[in-house]
This record gives structure tokens, sequence and C-alpha cells, in this order.
């Protein structure tokens, strides 16, 4: 028990840093490029700060993705381990403690010197067990050398509810075990009439979700009202799905869930060559701010040019696409440095070639990205019953503790009590009404009847 207690303290520090440090995102273990790309971000935020090296170590430690590094789960198993061998080794005493029934007890035992003693008289044995069963105690009997002896039992199996609450504990971290190794969590972020993969291409069932309309009625006021987008989910070239969904009303189908979770702006552009033939065509999601204004990046096919996007609008409201081209350098020692290109500023239906440049940008409108989230949770059925085995467990312990009394009935006619009972209870006041009602059945005994 105490092992398992100082695991639990430890796991929960180093959780503390995996919630206060910045965590790669699940999709970051794709490749190898989606790594690195999700690492230099972290290197940018804390580099100023920690260094570059300080970083590096963090790294190293796993301690950008805490809760599913080696260590943690590692430690989890333990934890698991330390559970059940703990749950196993108590399990025996707990049954004991229940079926260990001992109705009749030695003199010392009553003697009313000792706390939660009591003694009465006039009180026969058949007012003792209405009264022990008025008060829901189970009700036991036995004789010994003209002694009487009565005991009461309440809630004689609660001490076994600890097993409920271990198996609780057990099936969380089995969940959390579950999902980390089979779960996904995917942010996609889908233009109006674009598509996206959910899972790594060559997948076995692949889902492709489309966006078939976004819809943010108010947005045009900066105060959106609602904003939903209207879903298509497809698996292997057929639709399987179709639904308008909200951000408390997702869609679920083929094991992943589809939260709508955020939008944006998305400007829709044209790249064409020399020659007028496009190089692309499409929207780009601008999910990213430069001076508080949208932003995105943009890498020209078959170009060793970048464009840098910047949405903005001019005094009279109309918008505006700054358009930065750039082209990467690789330099001697090995670093890599940007040289810009000339900027196009264009409004909408304009295009421009970039001083530098061989091809044209037109800017043909603006429309609005979906930010969805895939969760793909098989661990949350498993979390749902460890959260009802807690709960269940946690009531009954604290709201259904375990209450004794024994009595000895002497030949003399003299009633002596014992209350033992668990630490939830408020002995002095139960063991007071207790008393109170068993003095009102042994008045109302005692009072004559009217006359005839």
């Amino acid at each position: 028990m105490d092992f398992a207690v100082l695991q639990i303290i430890v796991l929960a520090l180093f959780a503390v840093v995996g919630m206060t440090l910045r965590q790669l995102p699940s999709f970051a273990f794709r490749s190898a490029t989606d790594y690195a790309n999700e690492m230099d971000k972290l290197h940018a935020l804390y580099d100023p700060t920690l260094g570059a090296g300080v970083v590096g170590l963090l790294e190293r430690l796993q301690l950008f993705h805490v809760f599913t590094s080696t260590w943690f789960s590692v430690g989890l198993v333990v934890l698991i381990i330390s559970i059940v061998a703990c749950t196993i080794d108590r399990t025996p005493r707990l049954w004991r403690a229940g079926a260990d029934i001992r109705v009749v007890q030695p003199e010392p035992f009553f003697d009313p010197r000792l706390p939660d003693r009591a003694a009465l008289d006039g009180v026969d044995v058949t007012a003792v067990v209405r009264t022990l069963r008025r008060h829901r105690y189970a009700v036991r009997q036995a004789e010994d050398d003209g002694v009487t002896y009565v005991y009461g039992d309440r809630n004689r199996w609660t001490k076994m509810a600890t097993l409920l609450t271990h198996t609780g504990l057990v099936l969380f971290l089995l969940a959390a075990a579950v999902t980390s190794a089979l779960g996904d969590e995917e942010p996609m972020v889908v233009a109006n009439g674009d598509s996206l993969t959910v899972q790594p291409i060559g997948t076995p069932g692949l889902l492709l979700v489309k966006n078939l309309g976004f819809s943010a009625p108010g947005f045009e006021t900066g105060r959106p009202t609602d904003f939903t987008t209207h879903l298509a989910v497809f698996q292997n070239g057929q639709e399987i799905a179709d639904k308008v969904i909200r951000v408390n009303d997702p869609l679920e189908v083929a094991g992943y869930t589809f939260h709508q979770n955020g939008f944006g702006p998305a400007p829709s552009i044209v790249v064409r060559d020399a020659s007028g033939r496009p190089l692309w065509s499409g929207a780009v999601p601008m999910t990213d701010q430069a001076a508080g204004l949208p932003f995105a990046q943009f890498a020209v096919p078959g170009r060793d040019v970048a464009l840098q996007l910047v949405l903005q609008k001019d005094s009279s409201g109309t918008g505006i696409l700054l358009v930065l081209p750039f082209r990467g350098v690789v330099n001697a020692d090995g670093s890599t440095s940007r040289v810009p290109l000339g900027p196009l500023a264009l409004e909408q239906g304009e295009a421009g070639v970039a001083s530098g440049t061989d091809f044209s940008v037109e800017f043909t409108g603006v429309s609005q990205y979906t930010l969805l989230i895939a969760k793909k949770d098989p661990g949350a059925y498993l979390a749902w019953a460890a959260f009802g085995f807690l709960i269940v467990g946690l009531l009954i312990t604290f709201w259904m503790p375990r209450r004794r009394i024994w009595g000895r009935l002497g030949a003399d006619g003299r009633l002596a009590l014992t209350v033992k009972a668990d630490r939830y209870v408020d002995v002095g006041r139960e063991f007071g009404r207790f008393l109170d009602d068993l003095v009102a059945a042994r008045t109302a005994t005692a009072r004559p009847a009217p006359p005839a």
C-alpha cells in the first residue's frame, strides 16, 4: 500500500510536468518530418528562455510527451501490479472481518467504564431485538449459562466495497493504456469543398472526410451565433456518413468521433507559370497569426520558393492578400536562411508576378476552413466502467459504514450494551438515538394497562 501511494505521488508530479510543458501532438509521431516540424515549434517557444541544450535534454527525457513516454508507461504498469497485489493481500482479511460473527462476548467487553457502553434495567430481549431491527440491524441471539446475548450488525459487507474501488482504479489505468496504444486523435484543417484523409495513406479501411460546406451565421459582424460543418465521411470510396456537426453534436462513425473545434479564413489562390498553366489552385487555411492578422505559409509546387500569406483589410474594408515570397538558401555552415523576394498586395480578383519569380499569383476570393478533431478512443468504455466501479465503491464505503451493537441481558434483568462502528459514523449520535428508542420501548412495556 505504501509503495502504491509513493508511485501515485511520483506519477502525479510528472503529470504536473506534462501539464506545464507544451506536449507534442499525437500526429507528430506519424512521421519523422511531422516530429521535426513540431519540435522546431517547441524550440522556438522554449529556446529563448531555457536554451537549446536544456530543451534538447527535455526531449531526450521524453518530457514533451510525458503521458506516452516509456518511463511513464512502465510506472503505470508497476502501479497496476501494486494495486492488484494490495487487493489480493487485503481481500482475505476483509472477508474474515465480515464473516467472523461473535454473538457471545466476555463480561469485561461490556464494562460501562469503557467508551461507547451503556447499561439499562427493565428491558426484555424482545424489546432489544425489535429496536435493533427498527434501526435496520440484522439480529442474532444466543444463550450461554443463563445469560442472553443479542447481536446487531448493519452493513456487514461494506468493507468489501474496496474491491470495487480498486477495480475502478485498475480499469482507469487499463483504459489509458488501451487508448494510448490503440487510440488516435488528429486535428484536421479542411477548407470548404476540400477532402482530407483521417489515417495515413495505406491504412486498411482508410477514412476520408469532405467539407461540404461551413457556415458561421454572424461571422461578418465578428459575433458568430453558431458554426457548423456539413461533413461527409467516405471509406474505400463509399460514403458511409453525412451530417451537419456542431461543437456539442459530433459525428460518430467507424470508431471515430468527429468534433467541430474551430474555424478561420482560407483565401483561394491560383498559381500559374509563365505560360499560364496552373501550378496550384485551391484554398489555403490560415491557422496562424502574424501581428494579429490571419497568416499562412505555402510552398509553391515545382519551385524552390514559398509564399507567406497575410490577410488584411484596407481603410474601406476591402480584403487585401499580402503575398511575401521568399527563397530558402543553404549557407556554408549548413544552416538555412531566407532570401525575400518582391512582395505583392492583391485585392480579390487581382493577379501579379513578384520580382525574382517566374510565376503569377491570383487572389480569387476568401472562403472558410473548419478545424475538426477526429478522435478514436477504444478505452472510453473501460473508462466509463471504471468510473462506475469507483463511484459505487466510494458511495458504499462512505455512505454505508458498518455498525455493530452487542447486548448482554443477565439473569438479574440488567442489560449491558456495547457499540462498535467504522470511523465515518457519528457513534454518539446514532447510539444515543438507539438508546432513546430502547428507553421508550421499556417505558411502553412498563406502563400499566388502562382499566376496563
